[in-house]
């Protein structure tokens, strides 16, 4: 949340044309209650995009899928991984693993309503959850009611006594237990995500499982996310330099300002861009300065590009 918006995703999208992107999590009472079109609204080149929900009414639920296929995404996701204490508030995020019933219903509910595809995204267990048994059993419910595609982050979740920041990095990975559920599920497609920081390990997994997503890496060391194409999908890299990358964005940009955006609310996405380059620390500086100004233009931008030439 407050990571994935539409913003990053374009700029996400002129590094990778195949990966799948996510949205940021959308609560199913932010769409019903709220502003739903800002909730809503993507740019047409983030294809294949995929909608991801908070929530655990079915039938809420429900209409949200049914939006997000009228919206036109390409899948929609319930997040059972989020260990938040507003999330938990909420009776969604990772504490629906102890209620495999009700996480089926839900889908169920979904898959009645839309035609797109229907993903599950969820921990290896929380709390006393200790067992690959209990696992599987989750997966197994969730599965009959029709949901095909499993998202497992292979961490256990605390949802007491550990903050969501430490639930990303104290509980330890434990990736054969998700290439397990491939082996037990032939025919459902897994998805491995947690701690993996490079294309190397991305290729080691899909040894054993259908498909891997990076989460903080993707977004702390975007330039990984170039190989993509090739590496992984056999085809050719959509962009050949960083700088071709602020070249391609610089008329989105001007398009986003000229309709009220604030420019660092595109800029912070690309700070990771240039890391371990000549000059990066400078490019760094010179938006985080800048780009928070209200009158900041496309040139601030320019100017923050041309710190790595000076470098260079």
């Amino acid at each position: 949340m407050d990571w994935s918006d539409r913003h990053c995703r374009y700029f996400w999208r002129l590094l990778t044309r195949n990966a799948l992107l996510y949205t940021e999590m959308v609560t199913t009472g932010a769409l019903i209650h709220g502003d739903r079109e800002r909730f809503l609204h993507f740019n047409p080149e983030e294809h294949p995009v995929a909608l991801q929900l908070g929530g655990s009414n079915p039938a809420e639920l429900a209409q949200c899928a049914r939006w997000a296929q009228e919206w036109g995404y390409d899948e929609v996701n319930i997040n059972c991984g989020c260990p938040s204490d507003r999330v938990q508030s909420g009776m969604f995020g990772a504490c629906l693993m102890a209620q495999p019933q009700l996480v089926a219903q839900c889908v169920q509910a979904m898959r009645a309503a839309c035609e797109i595809p229907v993903t599950v995204k969820h921990r290896i267990g929380i709390d006393d959850m200790e067992s690959y048994d209990e696992l599987a059993g989750f997966v197994g419910t969730v599965a009959e009611a029709g949901c095909e595609v499993f998202i497992v982050h292979a961490r256990k979740a605390w949802l007491q006594g550990l903050s969501p920041k430490e639930n990303r990095e104290i509980p330890p990975l434990n990736y054969p237990w998700v290439y397990r559920l491939k082996q037990d599920f032939p025919d459902l497609e897994i998805v491995i995500n947690g701690g993996i920081q490079t294309l190397d390990e991305c290729e080691e997994h899909l040894r054993h499982v259908d498909g891997v997503m990076l989460g903080r890496e993707a977004y702390q060391n975007p330039w990984l996310l170039a190989e993509v194409d090739a590496r992984l999908f056999g085809g050719e890299a959509r962009v050949e330099s960083r700088e071709a990358v602020i070249d391609a964005l610089l008329p989105y940009v001007e398009q986003r300002l000229a309709e009220g955006a604030q420019l660092n609310h595109i800029t912070r996405h690309i700070l990771g861009l240039f890391q371990g380059v000549p000059g990066a620390r400078k490019f760094r500086r010179h938006l985080s300065e800048n780009a928070y100004k209200k009158t900041a233009g496309i040139d601030v931008l320019v100017a923050a590009r041309q710190q790595l030439l000076s470098a260079a």
